[in-house]
C-alpha cells in the first residue's frame, strides 16, 4: 500500500478511535492491487454505509459479507460467503454465476427481479420488497423464504423450503408441483388465500405431490 494512502488510513483510524479492518482498506484503496492471497477474507467482511462499489473476483469471504446501504451494484464471480450475506437496500439487480451463501441471503428492498439457475443458499433467503418476478425451477432453500409484499404471481416446480414460506401480500394465484415447505405457510392478502380456504390449499398442494407443515392466513 502506498504511503500516503497508510497515512489516510492512519489519520481515519484516529478520527474514529477505532481501527478500520484490512478487508476494508483494501477495497476501498483503489491504488492498491490485490494479490491473490488477498482473495480470501478469513473473519468478517463489514462494508454497510460505505461508498464501496466493487469487489474482486473469485472473492471468499469466511464469515458475514454486509453490504447493505451501499452503491455497488453487482457482485463478482464464483463469489463464497461462509456464512451470511446482506445486500439489503443496496443497487444490485442482478445476482452473479456460482454465488454460494453457506448461511442467509439478504435481498430485502432491492431492484433484483430474477435469482441464477445455480445459486445456493443453505439458510434463509429474505426477498421481501423487491422486484422478483421469477424465481428457478428446483429451487431448495435451506432456512426460511420470504418474498413478502413482492410481485410475484408463481411459485416454480420442486421449490423446497426447509424452513417458513413467507407469501403474504403476493399476486400468487396458484399451487405449483412438488411443493415442499417444512414449516409455515403464510398467505394472508394473496389471491390465493381470497380463492380458497385453507382446507383447499393444503389439498392441494398433497395432490401437487408436495407437502407442507402448517398454513396461517391471518
Amino acid at each position: 500500500m502506498k504511503p500516503h494512502i497508510k497515512q489516510f488510513f492512519k489519520f481515519l483510524e484516529k478520527k474514529e478511535g477505532r481501527e478500520i479492518p484490512l478487508a476494508v482498506k483494501l477495497v476501498n484503496s483503489k491504488d492498491f492491487k490485490l494479490t491473490p492471497k488477498d482473495l480470501n477474507v478469513k473473519g468478517d467482511l463489514y462494508l454497510e454505509d460505505t461508498s464501496v462499489t466493487f469487489l474482486p473476483d473469485n472473492l471468499t469471504v469466511g464469515r458475514d459479507l454486509t453490504l447493505s446501504n451501499t452503491p455497488i451494484q453487482s457482485l463478482p464471480d464464483n463469489l463464497t460467503v461462509g456464512r451470511h450475506l446482506y445486500l439489503s437496500d443496496t443497487d444490485i439487480t442482478s445476482l452473479p454465476n456460482n454465488l454460494t451463501v453457506r448461511g442467509d441471503l439478504d435481498l430485502t428492498g432491492t431492484d433484483i427481479t430474477s435469482l441464477p439457475d445455480n445459486l445456493t443458499v443453505n439458510k434463509s433467503l429474505w426477498l421481501s420488497d423487491t422486484k422478483i418476478t421469477s424465481l428457478p425451477d428446483n429451487l431448495t432453500v435451506g432456512g426460511s423464504l420470504s418474498l413478502l409484499r413482492t410481485r410475484i404471481e408463481s411459485l416454480p416446480n420442486n421449490l423446497t423450503v426447509k424452513g417458513k414460506l413467507n407469501l403474504t401480500g403476493t399476486r400468487i394465484t396458484s399451487i405449483p408441483d412438488n411443493l415442499k415447505v417444512d414449516g409455515v405457510l403464510w398467505i394472508w392478502n394473496t389471491p390465493l388465500a381470497q380463492k380458497y380456504t385453507i382446507e383447499q390449499i393444503r389439498s392441494m398442494i398433497e395432490k401437487k405431490g408436495g407437502h407442507i407443515g402448517k398454513i396461517y392466513n391471518r
